[in-house]
C-alpha cells in the first residue's frame, strides 16, 4: 500500500480578506460582526498582517518527509488547504493509506472525527494517532524553551498556557482539560521544585456567549501581583507553532497586562519546526505507516 503522512492544523489565514470566511468556518457557519472582523483584522495588523503558521506548517511537513523518508503533506481543519482536498489529492496520486497526525495534542480526537468524516468517499484509509501530548519527548522540548529564557527563578512564575474552551464542551467529557494540566505537571516536574508554575488559559473566544476555561490570563497575572513576583514567563505549551493567539494574545496584549501589575515579562520560544519536534512527530508517525503497511 502506497502511503503518505498528513499533518493537520487548525488553520490561519495568508490574506486579510479572507478572514470572513474563515471566521465563519471556526464559527460553525454563523458569519462574524463587523466589529469582531474589525477587531481580528487589528490583531493580524498589529503582527504584521500575517500569521506564519502556515509556513510553518509548510516547513515541518519538509523536515519530517526528510527524517521519515516518506510523503508528507499537511492541510487545515478550518482553512485552505482543507482536509479533504488534501486527502482526494494525495488518493488522485495513488496513495491508499494516510497517517494522520494532528498538530495539537492535547485535541487529536477532534480532529480524527472531522479526518474520518472528509475520508469518506475518497478511497483513502487512515490510521490516527490518538493524543500525544503526554509524550515525554514533547515535554523535553517545552521544559528546555522554557529553562532558555527562565534564569534565575526567583519571584519568577511560570504560566504554562493553553487555548480555552467553551465549559459547554468540557461538560460534554471533552478530555482537554485534563490533558493539558497532566502536560503542565509533567513540564512542571522536569523544571524542578524551585521554579514555581501555574496553568493559565488564554485566547478565550472573542465575543462568544458563554462560561470559558479558567483561569484566564488576567487572572493568572493578578495572582503573580499579589504575591509580590518580579517577573512571569509564558510558556505556551498548549501550541506548537507560533501564530495570532502567541504573537498577539501573548506577545503584545498579555504583556501589557503584566506591565499594567508592574511584572517584568518574557516568552518561552514556541517548537515551530525545531528539530526536537520533527523527532517527536516522527515517533508519533512511524507506528501508524507501520500500522498501514500491514493492512
Amino acid at each position: 500500500m502506497k502511503s503518505a503522512v498528513l499533518l493537520v492544523s487548525h488553520g490561519t489565514v495568508d490574506d486579510l480578506d479572507d478572514l470572513p470566511a474563515f471566521v465563519t468556518n471556526v464559527r460553525r457557519g454563523h458569519p462574524p460582526s463587523a466589529e469582531l472582523l474589525a477587531e481580528l483584522r487589528r490583531r493580524y495588523q498589529a503582527i504584521g498582517g500575517q500569521s506564519p503558521l502556515n509556513a510553518v506548517n509548510a516547513r515541518v511537513a519538509a523536515k519530517l518527509a526528510a527524517r521519515l523518508d516518506i510523503r508528507v503533506a499537511w492541510s487545515n481543519r478550518l482553512w485552505k488547504p482543507y482536509v479533504r482536498d488534501v486527502l482526494t489529492h494525495l488518493a488522485a496520486d495513488g496513495v491508499a493509506g494516510v497517517a494522520l497526525v494532528p498538530l495539537a495534542q492535547h485535541s487529536a480526537h477532534v480532529y480524527e472525527e472531522d479526518a474520518r468524516r472528509n475520508a469518506e468517499g475518497t478511497g483513502v484509509r487512515l490510521a490516527c494517532a490518538p493524543g500525544w501530548g503526554q509524550t515525554p519527548e514533547l515535554h523535553a522540548a517545552f521544559a528546555d524553551r522554557i529553562r532558555r529564557v527562565l534564569g534565575d527563578p526567583t519571584g519568577t512564575t511560570v504560566l504554562l498556557t493553553a487555548h480555552s474552551l467553551p465549559r459547554v464542551a468540557l461538560d460534554r467529557g471533552d478530555p482537554y482539560e485534563r490533558e493539558v494540566r497532566a502536560s503542565a505537571a509533567a513540564i512542571s516536574q522536569r523544571l524542578g521544585g524551585d521554579v514555581r508554575t501555574a496553568v493559565a488559559f488564554q485566547s478565550q473566544g472573542l465575543g462568544a456567549a458563554g462560561e470559558w476555561l479558567g483561569p484566564d490570563l488576567r487572572a493568572a497575572l493578578d495572582d503573580a501581583a499579589k504575591r509580590g513576583d518580579r517577573r512571569v514567563v509564558f510558556a505556551p505549551i498548549g501550541f506548537l507553532a507560533d501564530h495570532v493567539e502567541i504573537l498577539y494574545d501573548l506577545d503584545i496584549e498579555a504583556a501589557g497586562m503584566a506591565g499594567e501589575r508592574g511584572l517584568a515579562w518574557v516568552r518561552a520560544a514556541s517548537l515551530n519546526d525545531d528539530d526536537d519536534l520533527i523527532e517527536v512527530l516522527a515517533a508519533v508517525a512511524r507506528p501508524l505507516l507501520g500500522a498501514l503497511a500491514h493492512v
